[in-house]
């Protein structure tokens, strides 16, 4: 993976995520770049070679032995004796017995391990008794191995394709003290060989052989879970405790100097985020590759989702990856590295080799090689500033006198809003200023014309009113009015005509 800066983020080719021997299927940076295929060819040929070396060394020190205990032989001969011929052979036999076996015995595999693999299948079948009894204790296994024998009920060949699993699952209980390559080339091994023969029997139908290797893979690893995941006999826990140590580091790296285009401020953006986070942490709690490798899709497919919806096209592979690194800084996942190598090792080469679930792992085998690579360079700063960072001495939420001009735009949209508030409490100022000006106007034009009014009522007294004037006039609205004095009604009269 090659990371430039040419626009402060992180750029990456096709071309990159492929199998470095050009196959055209996806590589794995735990395959030093190659697809599952290629590092098979790869590691077959260097054992070959490797026991070639070892034949080759064990002959010639069989080859020196011989040679030492021909010349200590004629070296007797020629000194007296009193060990009789007899006993003398026979000590001469032994000696060269245990020499040989000596050197022969570092090539050739311990009695203890030739009893268990030439110990007949019924023996290989029963585990101890503790490892028994848990595994039939565990709902899990059982809920597996039931919904395998009802999908293997319809084939002709389901009872002894079940079987075949039983029996290598079992097996398996056996090798848990060998290393972790060797029993994934065990697994992949069984999973290649019953691959071939079920694509002889359904005669080339790849879509019915992918759901049958998609069960067994189900079956086999729900029941091996405990024993292959993150063995004793690696240092898968030891990797998991650095990245979350550097993880927890990195804590301060922002989503503008990763340049990743998406706005968290859209509340569909965000829930996008959070279920990215939600999906790529709950990769831990899968027990099958399958559906740890479904979790990444998920969460793939929720950043290419906000993507869209920021940018309001679509998502690029330059686009992408930065906002994967940012997720999985945010959401720093359990065991990071041991599910990956669990995937790496367990999980049916062909998902891994092709298809949205490949290309979605390898693009997370990158974000996390990234990460562990993480320099100031990659985040456009410098050496100095880089430690300072890591040390705890700055951060990026507070403005420093170097760079200040590109303090995070969160930072400057807040001061945008503040400036806005602040001309509006001086707008409000200036109003109540106004308004108590007013208030103090009213009050004195009040006073103003109060004083008017008295001054006139003053300057013209109200004039002195005759009475007998007063009292014609109120009589005549009166009640006592006389009315004898007025002719009478006039009464209708009616005329004959």
């Amino acid at each position: 993976m090659s990371s430039r800066t040419g626009r402060r983020g992180i750029h990456l080719d096709q071309s990159e995520l492929l199998c470095t021997k050009g196959c055209g299927f996806y590589g794995n940076t735990g395959w030093q770049g190659l697809c599952s295929k290629c590092w098979r060819e790869e590691n077959q040929k260097e054992k070959q070679k490797q026991i070639q070396e070892d034949w080759a060394l064990a002959e010639r020190l069989q080859k020196e032995e011989e040679e030492a205990y021909a010349s200590r032989h004629q070296q007797a001969q020629l000194q007296p004796t009193i060990t009789p011929f007899s006993k003398f052979e026979e000590r001469k036999t032994k000696e060269k017995s245990s020499k040989v076996n000596t050197v022969t015995k570092f090539f050739i595999p311990s009695s203890k391990t030739a009893s268990k693999k030439d110990a007949p299948l019924e023996a290989q079948s029963r585990p101890s008794p503790s490892s028994s009894a848990n595994r039939h204790s565990s709902v899990d296994n059982d809920h597996a191995t039931r919904e395998f024998i009802d999908f293997l009920k319809p084939l002709k060949s389901g009872r002894e394709i079940f079987k075949q699993c039983r029996a290598f699952t079992e097996s398996m209980a056996y090798k848990r003290d060998m290393a972790a390559d060797e029993l994934s080339e065990c697994v992949q091994d069984f999973y290649q060989n019953l691959s071939d023969r079920l694509h002889t029997q359904f005669k080339g139908s790849s879509e019915h052989v992918e759901s049958v290797m998609d069960q067994v893979e189900k079956y086999m690893m729900t029941r091996l879970y405990k024993e292959v995941f993150c063995p004793e006999t690696t240092d898968d826990e030891k990797k998991d405790l650095a990245i979350q140590k550097r993880i927890r580091a990195l804590h301060w790296v922002t989503i503008e100097m990763l340049c990743v285009p998406v706005d968290e401020e859209i509340a569909e953006v965000s829930d996008s985020v959070v279920k990215a986070i939600t999906d790529v942490i709950e990769m831990d709690s899968k027990c099958v590759p399958k559906e740890k490798l479904a979790c990444i899709t998920r969460c793939s497919k929720h950043i290419f989702n906000a993507i869209k919806i920021t940018k309001k096209e679509a998502a690029s592979a330059d686009d992408f990856l930065p906002t994967l690194i940012y997720i999985v800084l945010k959401a720093n996942p359990p065991r990071l590295q041991s599910n990956i190598q669990y995937i790496t090792r367990f999980s049916n080469p062909s998902r891994l080799m092709t298809g949205e679930d490949g290309y979605y792992f390898t693009n997370l085998c990158c974000a996390v090689a990234f990460i562990e690579k993480l320099d100031g360079q990659s985040l456009n700063l410098s050496s100095e500033e880089f430690e300072l960072h890591m040390t705890g001495q700055a951060s990026p939420q507070r403005p420093q006198a170097t760079g200040a001009s590109s303090g995070s735009s969160a930072l400057s949209q807040g001061h945008q809003r503040v400036d806005p508030l602040a001309g509006l409490g001086e707008r409000q100022e200036q109003v109540m200023e106004k308004a108590r000006q007013l208030e103090s106007d009213l009050i004195d034009w009040t006073d103003e014309v109060e004083q008017k009014v008295q001054s006139v009522l003053e300057s013209f007294p109200p004039e002195a009113q005759n009475p007998a004037a007063t009292a014609a006039a109120s009589a005549i609205d009166s009640d006592n009015v006389e009315n004898e004095q007025l002719p009478p009604p006039l009464q209708p009269q009616v005329f004959a005509g």
